[in-house]
């Protein structure tokens, strides 16, 4: 079978003497791995520089069920990053963002909704003239949906902790130590209710965005079996405290 497809590019490595094995993850097939031919030769008619991590790509490929690797026919970019390249901070949030997606993500079938989040995220992070220093924090409140695990409730008076074990905001702290105080809490929800723009207006220290991005990964290990250490989050505080 063949089709055609939007896809985002979530990782490479060397095939043979001259191919790749692209991981995608599409919009109709979900994470795939697809043999580029001949993308690292002289004559390449594909350019490398088109399968680089977090490209947006159209393509059209052949599929199986019965097998998991599969070849490309045609791929071409969907869009072309005007910004992300040659914005420092936008470029750290961008790797967050894929590397996170690529350890929480595992269905190799079709999820638009996912798909389109993620995908639109990426656009807003090339596009946006916003700040972007919250903007990993928002992404990884809002994926949460639509991996599962959403939070549940809101930070009031009544419920003013959020329960990280259980995923809702809760009125007493539990008796377990997987919970945030009020303030973070509070944070938490404003995410949460907030548009990708508006986030950038959202007020926090240094401090207080690297101790909530911990937080948020705790709560992705809480909730997804064997997630792993998430690395890039140690490169995007120093990009975020030096630029």
């Amino acid at each position: 079978m063949i089709i055609k497809t939007r896809g985002i590019v979530f990782g490479t490595r060397k095939y043979g003497e001259t191919s790749l094995i692209v991981d995608i993850y599409t919009e109709e097939r979900g994470l795939q791995s697809y043999i580029v031919n001949g993308v690292r030769s002289k004559k390449a008619r594909v350019s490398s520089s088109l399968l680089q991590l977090l490209s947006l790509v159209e393509m059209v490929a052949y599929a199986r069920d019965d097998r998991s690797l599969h070849r490309v026919r045609e791929i071409k970019a969907a869009h072309v990053y005007h910004s992300i390249p040659f914005d420092l901070r936008k470029g750290a949030v961008g790797l967050f963002i894929v590397e996170v997606a690529r350890k929480a993500i595992r269905e190799v079938e079709e999820n638009r909704p996912l798909f389109d989040f993620l995908y639109a995220f990426l656009r807003y992070l090339d596009d946006t003239p916003e700040p972007v220093v919250n903007a990993h924090l928002h992404f990884l409140c809002r994926l949460s949906t639509y991996l599962g695990f959403q939070p549940m409730g809101e930070a009031r008076a009544q419920t003013p902790y959020f329960d990280l074990q259980e995923g809702q905001f809760v009125s007493d702290p539990p008796a377990h130590p997987h919970y945030l105080g009020e303030e973070m809490s509070r944070l938490v929800d404003g995410f949460l209710q907030s548009s990708a723009e508006e986030c950038a207006r959202i007020a926090l220290t240094r401090d207080m965005r690297k101790l909530l991005v911990r937080h948020l990964l705790d709560f992705y290990r809480l909730h997804l079996e064997h997630f792993p250490e998430i690395r890039s989050h140690k490169i995007l505080e120093e990009v975020l405290e030096r630029h």
